[in-house]
C-alpha cells in the first residue's frame, strides 16, 4: 500500500505520504513554505493501562533543535499504531514564516483532518479494516 493525501481547504494545507513496509506503516507529514523533517516518532501498540482489552500505543520522538513538530508526530504515530495494531514511523515538518495564532489553529485543524484522511484510506485499502497486522 502506498498513497498520498492532502487537505484541500486552501490556506495552510498539509499533506501525507503513506507507505506500508511489510505490516508496518511509514507516514511523512509535510506542508508550508519550507517542508522538511523536523521530528520523527516511532510508535508501537500495547494494551491500555486503564483497560488491557483496549489497544493503546507508546511512542518515542526525536526532534531537531528549534522545531516544534514533536507533538504532532507523536500523536499521529500513537493514534495510527493503536488503531491499526502495528508499528508506525511518522516524520513531520511543517513551516510557514510568521504564522499567526489563527494560522496555527488552522494547521492544527488540518492535521486532524489529514490524520482522518490517512486512517480512512488505510481502512479502505486493508483486507480487514481496523485489525492491523501485528499480534
Amino acid at each position: 500500500m502506498q498513497f498520498h493525501v492532502a487537505t484541500t481547504e486552501g490556506e495552510y494545507d498539509i499533506e501525507a505520504y503513506v507507505r506500508s513496509i511489510g505490516e508496518d506503516l511509514l507516514v511523512a507529514i509535510s506542508g508550508g513554505e519550507k517542508p522538511h523533517i523536523g521530528a520523527v516518532a516511532v510508535a508501537q501498540p500495547r494494551p491500555s493501562l486503564k483497560d488491557p482489552a483496549v489497544t493503546s500505543a507508546t511512542a518515542s520522538v526525536i526532534c531537531y533543535v528549534g522545531h516544534k513538530e514533536d507533538d504532532l508526530a507523536k500523536q499521529a504515530a500513537e493514534k495510527l499504531a493503536a488503531r491499526f495494531n502495528t508499528h508506525v514511523v511518522v516524520t513531520a515538518g511543517i513551516h510557514w514564516d510568521n504564522l499567526s495564532e489563527e494560522g496555527i489553529q488552522r494547521v492544527v485543524r488540518h492535521t486532524r483532518m489529514l490524520l482522518d484522511l490517512v486512517m480512512d484510506r488505510i481502512e479502505a485499502e486493508s483486507p480487514s479494516p481496523g485489525t492491523g497486522g501485528k499480534s
